[in-house]
């Protein structure tokens, strides 16, 4: 199923990125300041390695790792997935999926030049939420529990908001409020 939206379409154009030596507690600290969850690890122009926060959970503060004295280099991920920018954002959902991965580097000419993640492909393509839902590994726990700030998609503008209206049975944002 084509969509006719390419990866160039819907990439980060210029993914946040730092140096292998950079300690974790750093790139935790770049994370929360740039919102996004994961980091990109390059050497020089050299795309070597990506990290997310899940990587930063798992590999290294459920372990018991000093976060502030060691480098991102020793937990990130080397085996790096990427896609080409001319690929079709359902098939680079199709490889997310398969892959069990949610950030997608782009890659053209053997360069870095954008970062694709699930977020990203749904601001443009919401079709494609029940790909996600249906076929990503679902780890959640049975009773998780509610946080109160939830982001939704208005329904007229596709764009993620915290809170919605219902209008004529839809769920819109404020400012598609306004225009009606």
């Amino acid at each position: 199923m084509k969509t006719g939206y390419k990866v160039c379409d819907a990439m980060t154009m210029e993914p946040i990125t730092v140096a292998p030596n950079t300690s974790i507690m750093e790139c935790s600290k770049v994370m929360a300041k740039n919102h996004v969850g994961a980091l990109l690890i390059t050497k020089g122009k050299d795309l070597i390695g990506i990290i997310t926060e899940q990587d930063i959970v798992r590999n290294a503060v459920a372990r018991g790792i000093d976060c502030s004295a060691t480098q991102v280099k020793s937990i990130m991920v080397k085996k790096l997935i990427s896609i080409n920018p001319a690929a079709d954002i359902y098939d680079a959902l199709v490889k997310m999926r398969d892959a069990n991965i949610r950030h997608l580097p782009v890659i053209d000419s053997r360069k870095l030049i954008g970062l694709l993640t699930i977020k990203d492909i749904l601001k443009i393509q919401p079709q494609l939420f029940d790909l996600v839902v249906d076929r990503f590994e679902l780890r959640e726990e049975e009773h998780k529990p509610v946080h109160e700030r939830t982001e939704m998609l208005c329904q007229i503008c596709g764009s993620f908001k915290e809170r919605l209206y219902p209008v004529k049975g839809m769920l819109v944002c404020k400012n598609c409020l306004k225009n009606m």
